[in-house]
């Protein structure tokens, strides 16, 4: 890898390692270039990288700075979705439909000015890397005449202790915001200390996630991957009631 001449930003050779992470410039972008490989995703992720662009452009890497996050225990549920969990409308399971959620998520897009960005290349890489056990995904069902319907969800990867969220949709209204919840609660039940929320959106702002600086989030990177975490398919845990916790 080295520095571009155009940008203060460095161009990824064929080795999947990336410079830190502290060098990204203000606006968050660090490298250009590259693949996306599980094994350099995966380096990505571990160094607090993560790829953002649109069909057509280059592959770019970010580091923002402030970096949004989410300890489980700053989880804020607001009083009428409290009501909706209540009410059991939706049905909640980890890793049973992953390519559809990452496809929703793509027709979807990002919200707050991400748009379109999850191009073909990227559902298959994701893809891949939820085969290996590191990508998972959370869907949200309802029963609509009588069959099950996926409603809502998202995806994200995991490593060590922290869940790195890259993206949702909702076909019905709170189906995602339901989803996200159980997702916190059973983080939080299995001991993971973190959840990237990389870009700051005020949806995210009103579960409790906080901006925290570049430097403070690589801190608690570093210590969340020492923690072990199970690789391989997930599964919701019953005993994770959200009724008894929020």
């Amino acid at each position: 890898m080295r520095p571009t001449d155009a940008l203060a930003v460095f161009l990824l050779s064929e080795d999947p390692t990336f410079p830190p992470a502290s060098m990204a410039e203000g606006n968050g972008l660090l490298a250009v270039g590259g693949d996306l490989s599980s094994q350099r995703l995966l380096a990505a992720y571990s160094g607090g990288i993560f790829p953002w662009f649109s069909e057509g452009d280059p592959l770019l890497w970010w580091s923002p700075d402030p970096r949004l996050v989410l300890e489980p225990g700053w989880l804020h549920v607001s009083g009428s979705l409290k009501k909706t969990i209540k009410r059991g409308i939706f049905s909640i399971t980890f890793d049973q439909a992953f390519a559809d959620v990452i496809k929703a998520c793509a027709c979807a897009g990002r919200p707050e000015g991400r748009g379109t960005w999850i191009t073909r290349g990227m559902m298959d890489a994701y893809i891949r890397l939820h085969e290996l056990g590191h990508a998972h995904s959370v869907e949200a069902w309802m029963s609509v005449d009588g069959q099950s319907r996926l409603a809502g969800g998202l995806y994200g990867v995991a490593m060590g202790g922290c869940f790195f969220g890259e993206s949702m949709f909702y076909d019905f209204p709170d189906a995602s915001k339901v989803a996200f919840v159980t997702l916190v609660k059973q983080l939080e039940a299995w001991g993971f200390s973190i959840i990237d929320c990389q870009m700051t959106t005020q949806h995210l702002l009103r579960f409790g996630a906080r901006e925290i600086s570049r430097e403070k989030f690589l801190q608690s990177l570093e210590q969340s991957l020492r923690n072990s975490v199970f690789q391989g398919r997930w599964s919701h845990h019953p005993s994770c009631r959200l009724q008894a916790r929020i």
